[in-house]
């Protein structure tokens, strides 16, 4: 699988996740072959210290990745996470499991699908 292309630093939630993410998937031939027949639906709850929690939707099916804003109804797996920690696994300063460990990041729901993220997001 090709590396991991990072996106630049300053891009907004908005922007990453129904935009970058969506372009950058379906660029990769690999992983979408590794995808296979995945569907689901993932939700990113984001938080900032004084500012509302923003949640974006991420829907995988028939090897494509849709974003939008707002959050899924019976999502598969749901993942919350401050602008913070979300910037530095974008940057590749931390990682998943580490933010975990760190509770910086809480996941709920399909944790299969949590395992199987760096096929489907890189």
């Amino acid at each position: 699988m090709a590396a991991r292309a990072r996106p630049p630093d300053d891009i907004s939630p908005l922007e990453f996740f129904t935009a970058w993410i969506p372009a950058m998937v379906s660029q990769d031939d690999e992983r979408r072959r590794r995808r296979g027949d995945t569907t689901a639906r993932l939700v990113f709850v984001l938080h900032e210290i004084e500012v509302e929690a923003v949640a974006y939707t991420l829907e995988i099916e028939a090897g494509s990745v849709r974003g939008r804003e707002g959050r899924a109804e019976q999502p598969d797996l749901e993942i919350q996470v401050d602008v913070a920690t979300w910037r530095a696994l974008n940057r590749g300063e931390l990682s998943a499991p580490e933010a975990l460990l760190k509770r910086r990041l809480r996941m709920s729901g399909n944790l299969v699908l949590a395992l199987k993220l760096h096929v489907i997001l890189g």
